[in-house]
């Protein structure tokens, strides 16, 4: 068993810590361009894990010590980030809630950013997902920019239909209004 590591290293351009480091680099600078923890995890492990190579080999330990030594950090590294992304939310997964279709929209609310005509218009949602603007339109005249507005349709698309909460009342709404107005025209008999 020990000739055979020998063996399969000596075929590498480069020995394998230092291969490690740079797949390793190059997941990192992957997460980098594109995040969102797909490639962090590992990418860590194997700089640690060829980190850790060079550092055996530079104090003389043999083939088999540096192998289990990279071995070991890859999953004690590997274990260590992936409970550090868990913990830490770095990525802020927790706070930004995100759509997962189209329906996820209905009975969002939001604020118009640009005045919604049957024929145009935009919104931006709270809690809209990773781009909360939204191209939208309304069924009933126009609303003016700084409206409140809630979702009524979500149209499957780009497009989002939308009406003013001024103007939404719905039956409780109605009750709570109606009953006010007794309690105004009735005065108090005490």
């Amino acid at each position: 068993m020990t000739t055979i590591i020998p063996l399969l290293l000596e075929g590498l351009p480069y020995p394998l810590p230092i291969l490690l480091v740079l797949i390793g680099t190059g997941l990192l600078l992957a997460e980098a361009l594109a995040p969102g923890a797909h490639f962090i995890v590992v990418g860590i492990a194997l700089f640690l894990a060829g980190l850790v190579g060079v550092g055996l080999n530079a104090i003389g330990l043999g083939a088999i010590a540096v192998t289990l030594g990279m071995g070991a950090t890859v999953l004690v590294g590997g274990a260590l980030t992936l409970y550090a992304y868990r913990e830490f939310d770095l990525y802020a997964s927790g706070q930004a809630e995100s759509t997962s279709d189209s329906d996820a929209l209905r009975g969002k609310t939001g604020r118009v950013t640009e005045r919604v005509t049957p024929s145009s218009g935009e919104v931006k949602l709270q809690n809209g997902g990773f781009n909360p603007n939204y191209q939208a339109r309304t069924l009933t005249g126009d609303i003016p920019v700084g409206a409140e507005v809630i979702v009524t349709d979500p149209g499957g698309g780009n497009v989002i239909q939308v009406e003013a909460l001024s103007v939404i009342e719905d039956d409780i709404d109605g009750e709570l209004g109606l009953g006010s107005s007794r309690e105004e025209r009735e005065p108090e008999s005490s």
